[in-house]
């Protein structure tokens, strides 16, 4: 049976993460507070916002602006960017 959690993004339980994304109490956050489909939902999100965005992710304003990105993407903040011309799923 898979480990549940309480996912923060959807509010209710689902299948969690299978371990920690970094190290740390930030990934421990995630791996406790986060469910797998959540988490694969963001690494999707970010992967667009860095391509889109055209960002390199070792400046510092890169990193500080995807950080702040994922807290919005998992609080369901709707100031959450987006890329131009991006439209969500049906």
């Amino acid at each position: 049976m898979s480990r549940q959690v309480f996912c923060r993004k959807y509010q209710k339980e689902m299948e969690g993460l299978d371990f920690a994304p970094f190290p740390g109490a930030k990934g421990e956050e995630f791996f406790n507070n986060i469910s797998k489909q959540a988490w694969q939902e963001w690494l999707k999100h970010q992967t667009t916002l860095i391509n889109e965005k055209r960002l390199n992710v070792f400046e510092p304003e890169s990193k500080k602006f995807l950080e702040e990105q994922r807290e919005k993407f998992f609080s369901n903040d709707s100031s959450i960017e987006t890329a131009e011309g991006w439209k969500p799923e049906a």
